[in-house]
């Protein structure tokens, strides 16, 4: 087993030291921040995974996973150093690599000879290069080892990956870092860096061109009167498309579709191509989330002047806690903008207000008075609740489920009116 420093507790971060621990090494994460540093070495979580606090708590009381101040102090002795830091985004989709290279930079001088650094950072292509750059040192070799992690299924991601891939021009430092995970039995894929880094950004935008695809399709079998459902389960048994992703909803958004869509187009005009296709997913994505505010101020008669409207659910997809590029939130600012007196949400992972939303403590509460109901996170424990208690406490029973959540009928024989996508 070998001795790892992760730098950054971050989703990616956490998750990875958490997980290679559980696997037997010895690992120690590194953050800036004191009181999460603590929190952390505590066993306390400030995420929501499922299965995360437990292989941390594992990990914590098998001694094989700690948490300390600062980079330097995590790397004495690392043999293999994982770079989880942020690479925030600017207007124009390019990465900010400040992070990572303030990361580099600190821990260059206190590096072990021979050891490795690994990107774990989602990177624009050539990052490996900065990285190599920051840290000046010939004696130590910097590999890419992208992340692909599920948010709300991320432990499981880790414990069965599709594949792990490894970019790097040195066949031996590849080798070493595939030994980190000789005993997930996963498909290994070692190429370049280069080609490494962009198939993360490869990988993300595909998938986001599926969702927005099924999005189209949906409004296409609106117009036609088809049944979407009908209509993925034809497309899903042909192996070469499969079900994956084929579920029309409010438009894709969290920490990593966005961004790595946005970014992939940034780096092909860099390098001169103009990447007109994923232009368009992005484009019937933000189109997505104007269709379905429409949709729920024409359940409400056509204005949202003086309306309260529910919500049911904030995150960007359930399972999770993460609010980031969530389509529900990006739903409820335009119904802002177009007027909605009020807004009442309930999420099952979201407390404290956000701005302009009122977050209840239970979805009965966000219904009272409301004149629609918008389902905009696919949270299983919305199917299963008493809609004849949510008739009663609201204004009007309309219904927008804008993930196809509940069961159309039974809430018109109950008296709803009910609108879902592409049905």
């Amino acid at each position: 087993m070998s001795r790892i420093a992760i730098i950054g507790t971050g989703y990616v971060g956490l998750t990875t030291g958490a997980y290679l621990s559980h696997l037997g090494h010895e690992v120690v994460c590194a953050d800036v921040m004191p009181d999460k540093v603590a929190m952390l070495n505590r066993g306390e979580i400030p995420i929501y995974e499922a299965g995360l606090d437990e292989l941390v708590r594992a990990g914590l009381d098998g001694g094989r996973l700690s948490f300390v101040l600062g980079a330097a102090n995590a790397v004495e002795g690392a043999e293999f150093v994982f770079l989880c830091v942020q690479t925030p985004q600017g207007e124009d989709g390019s990465a900010d690599l400040t992070y990572i290279q303030d990361a580099a930079a600190e821990i260059a001088p206190v590096l072990e000879a021979e050891s490795v650094v690994i990107n774990k950072s989602t990177v624009p292509v050539g990052s490996t290069r900065v990285v190599e750059r920051a840290l000046g040192r010939s004696d130590v070799f910097v590999v890419s080892n992208p992340e692909f992690l599920r948010e709300g299924s991320a432990v499981h991601d880790c414990l069965h990956p599709d594949r792990i891939v490894i970019g790097s021009d040195d066949s031996a430092a590849a080798a070493r870092v595939a030994g980190l995970f000789d005993q997930l039995q996963a498909p290994l894929i070692v190429t370049d860096p280069a080609s490494a880094e962009t198939i993360k950004y490869a990988s993300n935008a595909f998938l986001a061109t599926k969702i927005s695809f099924v999005n189209a399709i949906a409004n296409v079998c609106e117009a036609v009167g088809a049944d979407v459902r009908e209509v993925v389960l034809g497309m899903g048994y042909d192996k070469r498309i499969g079900f994956e992703f084929l579920k029309p909803g409010p438009g894709w958004g969290g920490s990593c579709f966005p961004k790595d869509s946005r970014a992939l187009v940034r780096i092909a005009e860099d390098a001169g191509y103009d990447f007109g296709l994923l232009k368009g997913v992005i484009t019937v994505n933000t189109e997505q989330y104007e269709r379905v505010a429409t949709k729920i101020e024409q359940a409400a008669g056509g204005s949202l002047g003086g309306v309260t409207v529910a919500v049911w659910g904030l995150t960007f997809k359930a399972r999770t806690n993460d609010l980031r590029d969530s389509p529900a939130l990006e739903v409820i600012g335009r119904l802002r903008q177009r007027g909605a007196n009020a807004i009442k949400a309930y999420d099952p992972t979201v407390t404290g207000d956000i701005d302009g939303v009122e977050v209840c403590a239970d979805a009965y509460a966000a219904c009272e008075g409301a004149t629609v109901l918008a389902v905009l996170t696919e949270w299983d424990d919305f199917r299963w609740l008493d809609f004849d208690k949510v008739k009663g406490l609201m204004a009007v029973p309309n219904v927008v489920d804008a993930r196809n959540l509940l069961d159309p009928a039974a809430l018109r024989r109950r008296g709803f009116f009910y609108v879902g996508v592409g049905r």
